[in-house]
């Protein structure tokens, strides 16, 4: 029941928004993968849960605060929803968390998503993760991290690559990256040629080569 709802709920979605075109810098290789995408505010997730080409087989990675009731305030107030000092801060601080909390979680749980945990639980994302690139799905994630209202800092969070060794080790098999910019101004996504793993060398090595590649893909530069 719930997978049919969330069919008809995206297609509710496509049927009354614009429709994206996507651009592929390098063909898809159709292996499990990673798509690492801007945030764009809300449009970047949820436009790739219902319009990107292959929803049908991504997980989504998804703040954990936002399925559950009693977490959606606080998360949503440190969220930048409205401008901070703006002349209905009160009224929204006294309304939109709530009215999130009563209408986010329950939609949410229908997409597949995989719950992020900020604590000791780091390690269920990292295993539902896994579970699901073993099984043919791909993921995507959005590591932009907030700066203010509408911004972002230069700098994206990097934990999600520990998904790339720790992948290697369960499968053998490298995984590959697509770094996606989401202009839905233009109404496209843009998807970069992919940069992959490489198991000869440690993550932290590699890790700045990888950050760069992203950071620069997603941002459409």
């Amino acid at each position: 029941m719930s997978k049919r709802m969330y069919r008809v709920l995206s297609a509710m979605i496509r049927g009354v928004t614009p429709r994206m075109k996507t651009i592929w810098e390098e063909p898809f290789d159709g292996e499990p993968c990673v798509f690492v995408g801007n945030h764009a505010g809300a449009f970047g997730p949820i436009d790739m849960c219902v319009k990107f080409p292959l929803r049908d087989q991504n997980f989504i990675w998804m703040n954990a605060s936002v399925l559950h009731p009693k977490e959606v305030p606080a998360y949503v107030r440190q969220d930048y929803w409205w401008k901070p000092g703006c002349k209905l801060e009160p009224l929204y601080n006294a309304t939109l968390p709530y009215i999130a909390a009563a209408f986010l979680p329950p939609i949410l749980r229908l997409a597949p998503t995989v719950p992020v945990y900020h604590d000791m639980r780091v390690m269920t994302t990292m295993r539902q993760s896994i579970r699901h690139l073993k099984e043919g799905h791909n993921l995507v994630i959005f590591p932009e991290q907030p700066s203010g209202y509408q911004s972002h800092h230069d700098w994206i969070n990097t934990g999600f690559l520990q998904v790339a060794p720790m992948y290697y080790k369960a499968t053998g098999k490298v995984l590959k990256f697509y770094p996606v910019h989401l202009d839905y101004h233009k109404h496209v996504f843009k998807v970069a040629k992919p940069i992959a793993f490489d198991p000869e060398t440690t993550l932290e090595e590699q890790m700045p080569a990888l950050v760069e590649v992203l950071a620069k893909g997603l941002r459409g530069q």
